[in-house]
């Protein structure tokens, strides 16, 4: 592993310790407990980010396209305001946080699988077709979403908006355990796979005369996607440009091909990038601004530098 790695994982280090102890009092009953529950949170959220980022943007062969693009995170937050409108603020209490969990889980699988059956055939080798259907979902999903919340009381409206912003401080333990549990149940299954991945990132003409079963190998990925995607949506709420951002960061400091360091690189920075924010948000802003909006201005910046500068290249 090169010296750019060490160096990220020390700044990560050093922004850790200073997230932990900056204005705590060393409080050992209330501060510290749910600083270390928040950091837990950053790590997992920041690793499942990274991963399905990556992975995704490998599997439709372009470095612009994320998952929060294609609309995964509009369709959760449509299934939590389907459950308020339905079953009112004791919905998500009604399955507890088992059950929405799992079938949050299920509503991915199931959107994933819909993603790969009728859109990638479709558009898989124009990059602006499969960039205009992502927008053209999240924007319908998002309508959808938004003429619910119309329907539903202030109380309820009150509960989605704090599932609706990226936030660290409405984790609980439990949550956490089944988001471990599933996340490395993903690197279990995918881990054997990942130099599968390095030649799909040559393309599917080259990977498919490499020997590479190409279609099984797309669906599998997109269903640890859609795992990834609603493990870090359950904990955080959603992202949107990060995933790019912190994706193509990795690109640069890994300097290599080789998805084993990309993905390091690609968890270090989205770390990095959240507990900046969280430190930002706790102790400059003072909460008077959120993880989602800091996180959305910067990478929503970089991700419309990127997209004029592939125009100018095409």
């Amino acid at each position: 592993m090169n010296r750019r790695f060490w160096l990220l994982c020390s700044a990560i280090l050093a922004l850790a310790v200073f997230f932990m102890l900056f204005d705590s009092g060393f409080d050992m009953e209330y501060v510290l407990p749910r600083r270390l529950l928040r950091l837990a949170t950053i790590l997992l959220a920041g690793m499942c980010i990274a991963v399905s980022s990556v992975v995704f943007q490998t599997l439709v062969t372009n470095r612009i396209l994320t998952p929060a693009m294609m609309g995964y995170e509009a369709v959760y937050l449509f299934w939590q305001v389907l459950l308020l409108f339905f079953l009112g603020q004791s919905g998500l209490g009604l399955l507890g946080l088992n059950g929405n969990f799992f079938a949050s889980v299920g509503l991915m699988l199931l959107y994933s699988w819909m993603i790969h059956h009728f859109l990638l055939p479709r558009a898989r080798n124009n990059l602006w077709l499969l960039l205009l259907f992502g927008l053209v979902l999240t924007m319908v999903i998002t309508t959808f979403t938004q003429f619910i919340q119309l329907k539903i009381s202030p109380g309820e409206f009150s509960v989605f908006q704090g599932i609706n912003y990226a936030s660290f401080n409405h984790s609980e333990t439990q949550t956490l355990i089944y988001a471990a549990i599933a996340m490395l149940a993903v690197g279990w299954v995918g881990y054997p796979y990942l130099t599968t991945l390095d030649v799909m990132a040559l393309g599917e003409e080259q990977a498919i005369s490499l020997g590479v079963d190409y279609a099984r190998y797309v669906r599998w990925g997109f269903g640890l996607i859609a795992v990834l995607v609603a493990v870090s949506t359950s904990l955080v709420g959603p992202t949107a440009f990060m995933g790019v951002f912190i994706a193509n960061m990795a690109y640069v400091f890994a300097g290599h091909f080789q998805h084993k360091r990309i993905l390091l690189f690609a968890g270090a920075v989205a770390v990095a990038v959240f507990l900046m924010a969280q430190i930002l948000v706790e102790h400059v802003f003072n909460y008077k601004t959120t993880v989602s909006i800091l996180i959305n201005l910067i990478c929503g910046m970089y991700f419309l530098l990127l997209i004029v500068r592939h125009r100018g290249m095409a």
